[in-house]
């Protein structure tokens, strides 16, 4: 793009500027390193590394499945893990009602419902199986998303015991009642001034991209775009945003159609690790874990857990199951295909919940309540001496 080739030209006028300057000792220093390492590094030590490099990384590729993933620009064959598999749903059940203290993080977008969802609200049903996997007194079931915390407050405005980090974790509640907690890496949020700009220039020359703001990050959009131009376009935006925020706090992530700054030491993986470690300190030590998601940014989530359950946050053997959306590289163990799938279990998990006595009590009296004849006509009283002559 424009912008980018303006900046190349000014870094090699720089360059040559500070080449044509320095002193005469200096450039011999330079001249003398650079000849070394030219010398010992020729064309034939570059060839038999690439190969080398080449061998190392097919290595194992004979031993694991490979998949075409994509359409148009976007397809590519990758080459799957031999041990990822589809999650078997008896397997997780069976462990599911032998646990005591578990523990559910379900990302949103691409998760709970489809990405190419023109209505981004949970279904009724959705609704209904949280609600009821909340209800159960051993669940402790979080939403982990990079949504905003107003944006998921009023999504599951209706899930009382409902946990919500929000910004990839850097907004935090427990239950609807309690507070947001605040992550206390940064509160200093100077750059937004310096990544909208550039943002702003990407998106007046890509057609159907915007800008969403956070209280925490910038996140640009190109879904709607061209798939080709959006995506080249999304990657000039990652190097340039990269070079201007170089300094400053901050990490630059790419995502399933989007560009995300937000502040470093805030990600999924960190906040389902606090999550975990909070629930070890209250005595609630985990004895399953089920976290779910389908982005890069949940990764980090796969990742972090698998690393807890190796430092004994989490009870003595306790499952984990570590669940992708599709078909595609990652480091979870398991994959489902699709967010119906993903319904699917937990409405399985759901029907296998134990109620809270409280809330079950409450709602058969709500049934009895509905059952009583409250009709605004008086009774028949003649009617019922007939019945009882």
């Amino acid at each position: 793009s424009r912008s980018r080739l303006l900046r190349n030209v000014e870094t090699t006028a720089e360059a040559l500027n500070e080449a044509i300057s320095m002193s005469e000792q200096e450039k011999q220093l330079r001249h003398g390193k650079h000849y070394r390492y030219v010398s010992t590094h020729d064309v034939a030590y570059w060839s038999k590394s690439f190969v080398q490099d080449l061998e190392r990384a097919c290595k194992d590729h004979f031993r694991k499945p490979c998949w075409g993933i994509g359409l148009g620009f976007g397809f590519r064959v990758v080459a799957l893990d031999p041990h990822f598999t589809k999650l078997n749903l008896d397997t997780i059940i069976m462990s599911y009602e032998r646990a005591k203290s578990r523990v559910i993080l379900l990302d949103y977008d691409g998760t709970l419902v489809p990405q190419t969802s023109i209505d981004k609200k949970p279904s009724s049903e959705i609704l209904r199986i949280i609600n009821t996997l909340c209800s159960d007194s051993n669940n402790t079931v979080f939403i982990v998303s990079g949504r905003s915390r107003d944006s998921l407050g009023s999504l599951f405005a209706s899930c009382p015991k409902l946990g919500i980090a929000a910004e990839h974790g850097y907004f935090l509640r427990w239950t609807r009642d309690e507070g947001w907690q605040s992550s206390t890496h940064t509160s200093d949020f100077g750059w937004m001034q310096m990544a909208e700009p550039v943002m702003n220039l990407y998106t007046e020359s890509t057609d159907g991209s915007y800008i969403e703001t956070k209280e925490t990050a910038l996140v640009w959009h190109h879904q709607d775009a061209d798939p080709g131009f959006g995506s080249t376009q999304a990657k000039e935006m990652l190097d340039h945003l990269e070079s201007v925020l170089a300094n400053e706090p901050v990490a630059v992530k790419s995502g399933q159609f989007i560009v995300e700054v937000k502040p470093q030491g805030v990600s999924k993986g960190l906040v389902a690790e606090k999550i975990l470690t909070l629930m070890k300190e209250k005595g609630q030590q985990a004895d399953f874990v089920l976290c779910i998601g389908d982005d890069r940014s949940d990764e980090d989530m796969f990742e972090n857990i698998a690393d807890v359950i190796k430092r004994n946050v989490v009870a003595p053997k306790t499952p984990l199951f570590a669940c992708t959306v599709g078909q595609k590289p990652s480091k979870a163990r398991f994959y489902l295909d699709d967010t119906l799938e993903v319904g699917n279990m937990l409405s399985l998990l759901a029907d296998a919940s134990e109620p809270d006595p409280v809330i079950e009590l409450e709602d058969d009296l709500a049934t009895s309540v509905s059952a009583i004849d409250i009709s605004d006509e008086p009774p028949q009283l003649g009617h019922r001496r007939e019945e009882g002559s």
